[in-house]
């Protein structure tokens, strides 16, 4: 069986929704993002969870080589946009449309880890180096159960190694 992506799923097959959740472990600003379509919020430098948005779909049953779309837009220099005109003026727009053009546009295809008969939310994790994962869980990344910890732990390198 070929790759699945959820932004497909197969007429008549069983799907549940579930809410998408952010959490980005870098120092750039998440201006927006999606998964299969499904939108995200806007998510500060080493900040996410408990903003859920609603809703993607999984098939009610995992599978083998099950994918997920993960399309996001960064802001690299975040800190800087302190710097602008006031807000509303001509000087603003121009300053911000210059600005804006600093945005990074990133896709890729992630595998769906296995999960059970539930699904409580997709957690999409922003990683150093330009990387994404999804988790499927339940838990909180407080709870001790939770998957990903690993993630909150990671540093950013001063250079990342070219993919």
């Amino acid at each position: 069986m070929g790759a699945v992506s959820l932004s497909a799923c197969q007429a008549g097959q069983e799907i549940v929704s579930a809410p998408v959740e952010g959490y980005n472990h870098t120092s750039a600003n998440i201006n927006s993002f999606s998964i299969n379509g499904a939108g995200g919020p806007n998510i500060g430098p080493y900040e996410g969870g408990g903003k859920q948005v609603c809703c993607s779909v999984l098939p009610m049953k995992w599978s083998p080589n099950l994918k997920a779309v993960i399309e996001w837009e960064t802001d690299p220099n975040a800190s800087s946009k302190n710097n602008l005109p006031p807000l509303g003026t001509d000087e603003f727009r121009a300053a911000y449309k210059k600005y804006a053009s600093h945005y990074v546009q990133h896709r890729e295809t992630v595998e769906i880890p296995r999960y059970a008969e539930k699904v409580c939310s997709l957690k999409v994790h922003f990683l150093p180096c330009d990387q994404v994962r999804v988790s499927t869980t339940c838990f909180t990344p407080s709870h001790p159960n939770y998957p990903d910890t690993a993630y909150f732990q990671m540093k950013e390198p001063a250079v990342c190694p070219s993919h």
